[in-house]
């Protein structure tokens, strides 16, 4: 599932590529016509993410809300080819010619596969295929899904205080509270395990065990890999002396992460093997030599 960064990434392109301007809003697969029909003709004024949530605001004064989920993706397409945004996808494709109808709209080819919506302005268009949720809100409704979630480490509004007031009361595990976005929004799996590792902190120690001092630099410490993640693409956790080749630029993707998706490996700083278990559906990392912990 495409994590915080991604979001924030998505809202940026949005604001650069459609910001300003009318846009024309679809449905190929019809299972959004309603809603595309509610920003059709509109000009898209904001877009602003908040966690996984991507919000595009329209002069209605109504919000296009998506969250991606395990497969979503947005494909972009102008004349340098198309690029994707989100879960995997084939991308690519070579520069071309674009066609623009009387009022200057262009003429983006036949959608391939289910594409839930489709914007398109005069300089190009986005396809959104697979997300979990696509919807056209008010800003009342915007606000109230916005109440529900924690705080985003990557919005300037975001108060790490409120999410302590949930973390230093519970029993449970603080890697199971870094994936409920009702405490933090935006955090995902790889940045769970990833941001526990450069913590030293065993994942499973109760919130209420931490110190406010070590909650500090935790959300610190995944504020500033959030920040890295939306200027650089990809999530990169790894310090340069713990990679085989320090200077490599960029940074080649086997080398990015200390624990994720690299059970019985051995540690990049101590050497024992990284251990993984189930925690509440998804696969948690980490290190028993750093991090203390069982590895059952």
């Amino acid at each position: 599932m495409p994590e915080g960064h991604t979001l924030h990434r998505l809202a940026a392109h949005f604001d650069k590529t459609f910001g300003g301007g009318t846009v024309r809003a679809s449905s190929p697969q019809g299972r959004f016509a309603d809603g595309a029909a509610r920003v059709d003709g509109r000009v898209l004024t904001e877009s602003e993410a908040h966690g996984k949530h991507l919000f595009l605001g329209f002069d209605s004064g109504e919000w296009l809300r998506v969250h991606l989920g395990l497969y979503g993706a947005w494909s972009f397409g102008d004349a340098d080819g198309e690029r994707h945004l989100g879960a995997p996808r084939a991308g690519g494709g070579a520069r071309r010619e674009l066609a623009r109808d009387d009022e200057g709209f262009v003429l983006p080819p036949a959608p391939v596969g289910a594409v839930r919506a489709r914007l398109v302005n005069s300089s190009g268009w986005a396809d959104l295929r697979g997300p979990s949720a696509c919807e056209v809100l008010t800003e009342e409704e915007k606000r109230a899904v916005q109440d529900r979630l924690g705080p985003d480490p990557l919005r300037a509004d975001a108060d790490p205080e409120r999410a302590w007031r949930v973390v230093g009361r519970s029993r449970t595990s603080i890697a199971a509270l870094l994936m409920r976005q009702d405490v933090v929004a935006g955090i995902g799996n790889i940045y769970r395990a990833e941001s526990l590792f450069r913590a030293g902190l065993d994942p499973t120690t109760p919130g209420r065990d931490l110190t406010f001092d070590q909650w500090t630099r935790l959300w610190d410490d995944l504020a500033g890999l959030l920040r890295d993640g939306v200027r650089d693409g990809y999530i990169i956790t790894t310090l340069p002396e713990h990679r085989p080749d320090p200077e490599a630029r960029p940074v080649p993707r086997p080398d990015t992460l200390y624990v994720c998706y690299r059970t019985g490996d051995p540690c990049r700083v101590c050497s024992s093997p990284i251990a993984s278990s189930a925690l509440a559906g998804r696969t948690l990392y980490w290190c028993p030599g750093c991090q203390g912990g069982s590895r059952d």
